[in-house]
């Protein structure tokens, strides 16, 4: 491996005077040197490249680029190129958003992201080509439309039957590895036969359309053994009618609550049986908003409120490079070049 060191580069602009008018003229440095001293765009994009794409905290990204280059940099110089970043980038997002809406499916997902150790939120909307994260405050229908994409969406919204995502126009899907988790605990837990039937049953007819398409009739002979499953558990499970004079919504059992929600969202649960190239499970949004955990877990929150939406705009372009086998180094290094790569939006 060759030896990493900085490269000292000096610009020189010639200034000319006109003889006859005594007009002066200098000529213009690149686009990319508007200061006296700086550092260039490799540095800034391995620099970028270990605090938002590998997690690094700020001062162990000093650490790190003092060791390798022989430069100790202040954690400011992070911060205000992270800054930079995500200013090059807003058109990068607007284009995102808008080929998200031309997508056939989409998965939501959000997680906790602590702000000067207040809760705020991370949610990710993705396919398989594109990613796009947003930080937020809330965690409800205010930030939904903050993110400006679902609330537009109409085809298949794939999700893990958060109650905010049903008020949005999209046709739902619901997450059945989430399902088969809950079918699983209740059978082992509790007993109730019903649970471990119908998880079965859902394997075997998932595995079944992987391996081949399924005829009308299995289809119908599945639904009704789904519905009439889902009948025992609300049978084996009544309603708590609470107490005299309560006041608001009655608590009831986790079987009862599960048994009413796969009920009410049937055609949710079931719709990888009509739409064939629909993902059983809504693995995609949550293998994306990981890495946003594993961030987490290694260098903590953000100091603000604005530092959160800096990291998930260029987070939102790692990742889009990534899933598009782009080089992520050769895209961070454009964006301080002042003309950042952009992935593909159609295919």
């Amino acid at each position: 491996m060759p030896e990493v060191r900085l490269l000292v580069t000096e610009y020189q602009a010639e200034v000319k005077v006109c003889p006859h008018c005594q007009g002066q003229q200098q000529a213009d440095f690149p686009e990319d040197v508007p200061g006296q001293v700086q550092y260039g765009p490799r540095f800034h994009a391995l620099a970028l490249n270990l605090t938002v794409g590998h997690f690094l905290p700020l001062k162990r990204t000093c650490d790190v680029l003092e060791d390798l280059c022989g430069r100790r940099i202040s954690e400011g110089t992070l911060v205000l190129g992270q800054k930079v970043a995500s200013h090059n980038l807003a058109n990068f997002e607007e284009h995102l958003k808008e080929a998200l809406l031309g997508e056939k499916v989409l998965h939501a997902d959000e997680t906790g992201s602590k702000v000067s150790g207040k809760l705020n939120w991370i949610h990710v909307v993705s396919s398989k080509m594109l990613t796009f994260f947003a930080h937020h405050p809330n965690r409800g229908m205010e930030a939904v439309q903050d993110m400006d994409v679902l609330p537009k969406f109409t085809d298949v919204l794939m999700h893990d039957a958060w109650q905010t995502y049903f008020g949005l126009p999209a046709r739902h899907a619901l997450c059945n590895a989430h399902l088969l988790r809950e079918l699983r605990a209740i059978f082992e837990h509790q007993g109730q036969e019903w649970a471990g039937k119908l998880r079965e049953a859902l394997q075997d007819i998932y595995h079944q359309r992987k391996t081949g398409s399924l005829s009308t009739v299995q289809k119908t002979l599945f639904r009704a053994q789904f519905t009439d499953l889902v009948e025992q558990g609300l049978s084996l499970n009544p309603g708590n009618p609470g107490t005299p004079g309560q006041k608001g919504r009655v608590k009831q059992s986790i079987a009862r609550n599960l048994a009413l929600r796969l009920r009410e969202h049937q055609s949710a649960v079931l719709r990888f049986l009509e739409d064939d190239p629909l993902p059983f499970d809504n693995n995609q949004a949550e293998r994306d908003i990981r890495m946003v955990v594993v961030k987490r877990k290694i260098s903590g929150g953000f100091r603000s409120t604005e530092g959160g939406r800096v990291f998930c705009r260029i987070r939102s372009y790692i990742s889009t490079l990534r899933k598009q086998e782009l080089n992520v180094f050769e895209g961070l290094t454009s964006i301080f070049r002042g003309d950042p790569v952009l992935p593909r939006f159609s295919w």
